[in-house]
């Protein structure tokens, strides 16, 4: 069993000071390279593009005569078209990729990324990055956890309930610690005529929620199965029976807006920070967003009644094997990993890989951290419903509209992303 334990700042720090930066040379598939190509799909104002962008001018102070040319994509535009884009001569020389096996796993066991195990022992990054951040870096034959590097995490992320403080006052409800108190916050909202959660079933909010539910009836076990394919799993049994279930009563009693099936995750994002729903359940990533841009008061609280929640590194950087200048890639991560840049992203909103929250000065950047913490000393990652095979993030979605909509009852949904999982795992797993 994997145990996720929290990061050792000061051993992270001493190992990314004693690596330094790898000066630009001419090695292999690097030649002249005078352009490095980066893509990534944080927003602008969010904790990772502010420290990206610093990385960025550090990059270019660095490498005298070497451009930067930025590019920032949609998350969907790279989830759907990943393989194909790096494998042109249009792709980058670095990008932000999601982790797990179904998108980096997948790209790593089509020869279409770079091994970077031998630049992970030569610059540190073996050493400065804990066991539990190493799992979605390392695959072998696809499957996270082990083998060679292909890519590179320098910050964590995790799911949890964003709400507005200003309404819950208002309506009289206290931050929930059990789920019952959870249900009667929602009901309170409900005779009021407030839909109490903000919803996407069109991405990948309403899978994640429907997981989040399982994983509060679920143990460690269930997940090293689901994930890791350790022992088979029944789709019609608990949790995951329980997860859909105890969904659709909540769209039933109209904690979740049955219109909400054909929202977008940024139409969930605008309709929080507009103050118009008093709760979404969602990630770290919209933690810097939301501070730039929420008028009113506004916190956030771990998904009560669970020890199991879905988090794990962040998205991590990949370098596509047709990248022609690999050296200059592999300088850039070791910015994104120096401690100015660790620091940048921890009070801006983010979750840093050697985040120390006594160093952080803001009160809800601190609170970020220690949750993160708190989740990783208790082995708490449990990863994202999407990760086991290729092609699951659009069943879930279906499956999540099927449930929103009431097209389709929680045994046939349950069914429906039987298959697809049960089909992936044996097409992985095969000799």
């Amino acid at each position: 069993m994997r145990r996720f334990h929290r990061v050792a700042t000061a051993v992270m720090v001493a190992a990314l000071t004693a690596t330094g930066l790898t000066a630009c040379g001419d090695d292999a598939g690097d030649g002249e390279a005078n352009v490095l190509k980066l893509w990534h799909y944080e927003s602008e104002n969010s904790a990772m593009g502010i420290g990206w962008d610093r990385a960025i001018e550090i990059f270019e102070e660095e490498h005298p005569g070497v451009e930067v040319r930025f590019e920032r994509k949609a998350f969907e535009q790279i989830q759907q078209n990943a393989g194909m884009i790096i494998n042109s001569d249009e792709g980058p020389d670095i990008m932000e990729y999601n982790k797990g096996n179904a998108t980096a796993g997948l790209l790593s066991s089509q020869g279409l990324l770079a091994d970077l195990t031998e630049e992970a022992t030569a610059r540190g990054w073996d050493t400065a990055l804990s066991p539990s951040l190493q799992t979605t870096a390392r695959y072998d034959n696809g499957v996270m956890g082990s083998g060679a590097w292909y890519g590179v995490p320098n910050y964590g992320e995790y799911v949890m309930v964003y709400y507005n403080t200003e309404l819950f006052a208002e309506h009289g409800v206290s931050v929930p610690t059990t789920l019952a108190e959870m249900t009667a916050a929602m009901d309170t909202f409900v005779a009021a005529g407030i839909t109490p959660l903000g919803m996407s079933g069109a991405e990948y909010p309403a899978g994640q929620l429907f997981y989040l539910l399982a994983l509060s009836r679920a143990d460690r076990a269930f997940v090293n199965d689901y994930q890791l394919y350790e022992n088979p799993v029944d789709f019609q049994a608990d949790p995951l029976r329980y997860g859909a279930q105890t969904f659709a009563e909540w769209v039933e009693k109209g904690y979740v807006a049955s219109d909400s099936a054909s929202l977008k995750a940024e139409d969930m994002g605008t309709a929080f920070i507009a103050g118009n729903v008093p709760m979404i359940v969602s990630g770290s990533w919209w933690f810097g967003r939301f501070k730039s841009e929420i008028s009113y008061d506004w916190d956030t609280f771990l998904f009560p009644e669970t020890s199991l929640h879905l988090g794990s590194s962040g998205n991590i950087w990949v370098v596509p094997e047709t990248s022609k200048a690999k050296n200059l890639a592999y300088d850039f991560i070791d910015i994104t990993l120096r401690p100015e840049i660790q620091a940048l992203i921890g009070n801006n909103g983010g979750v840093p890989v050697a985040g120390d929250p006594a160093t952080i000065s803001d009160e809800k950047d601190r609170k970020l951290i220690e949750d993160f913490n708190t989740i990783s000393a208790q082995d708490g990652l449990a990863f994202y419903p999407d990760w086991p095979v290729p092609g699951y993030y659009d069943v879930l979605v279906s499956g999540m509209q099927g449930l929103i909509n009431k097209s389709r009852s929680p045994e046939e949904v349950l069914d429906a992303i039987a298959k697809p999982y049960q089909d992936g795992v044996a097409e992985i797993t095969r000799d």
